[in-house]
Formats: structure tokens, C-alpha cells, sequence
């Protein structure tokens, strides 16, 4: 742990978060989460309503600039909730995007498929 460690020490991503709120007002407002553990990086997380569409986290992944080809998928809750997480850089930040849906029962069977191949 970082102890001591002033609250200047988190400068880069509460800027970068400030920024964001500036630059991209209009997208859905994340979980955010600073912390001395990790003083450059700025985590962001979306708790979407449906598996149909991730379309807040895919908003913020156009906006941070982050590849598709970057994002993993997996499931956790023994396949009952959907996660897709990214990396990026923002701003000189550390950016780490998720999203949590939770699955219904023939989501659930499709993911099982998905992660059987």
C-alpha cells in the first residue's frame, strides 16, 4: 500500500475523471473508483439492465478509444452475470472499463456453450 500518500498522488486520474465529465456529459454515469493502490489508474464500471445490449459500456469504449479486439468477455455467478472488461489509456490515466448484466436462464445455456468451444 501507498501509505502516506497525499491526494495529489491520484492528480492524473481525478483529472482525467473531471475531463470526462466535461468531455462526455451526455453517457451514462459509471461506478467510479480511485484508489491509493493504484494512484494512475481511474476504474469505471456500468451496471447494465440486459444482455441484449452492453450499450453503455460500448459508448464509453468508442469514447476512451478502446479496440473491440482489447475487450474480454466472461461470465462469473456461475454464468449468471455477463462481464466485458477493457483497457485503456485516457488522458494519461490507466482506464479500466467493465459492465455486469446479469443473464437469463437461455443466455445462461448460451454462454456455457460459448465458453465450452
Amino acid at each position: 500500500m501507498n501509505e502516506g500518500l497525499a491526494l495529489d498522488g491520484l492528480s492524473v486520474p481525478l483529472r482525467v475523471l473531471r475531463l470526462l465529465a466535461l468531455d462526455f456529459p451526455h453517457l451514462t454515469a459509471p461506478t467510479v473508483d480511485v484508489s491509493p493502490l493504484y494512484p494512475q489508474m481511474l476504474r469505471l464500471s456500468l451496471h447494465e439492465s440486459s444482455c441484449d445490449s452492453f450499450a453503455a459500456f460500448e459508448s464509453w469504449r468508442r469514447a476512451l478509444g478502446i479496440e473491440p479486439a482489447t475487450v474480454d468477455f466472461h461470465t462469473q455467478s456461475d454464468g449468471r452475470t455477463a462481464v466485458l472488461k477493457g483497457y485503456g489509456v485516457y488522458g494519461g490515466a490507466d482506464i479500466e472499463l467493465t459492465a455486469f448484466t446479469t443473464l437469463s436462464a437461455d443466455d445462461t445455456a448460451f454462454a456455457g456453450a460459448a465458453g465450452a468451444r
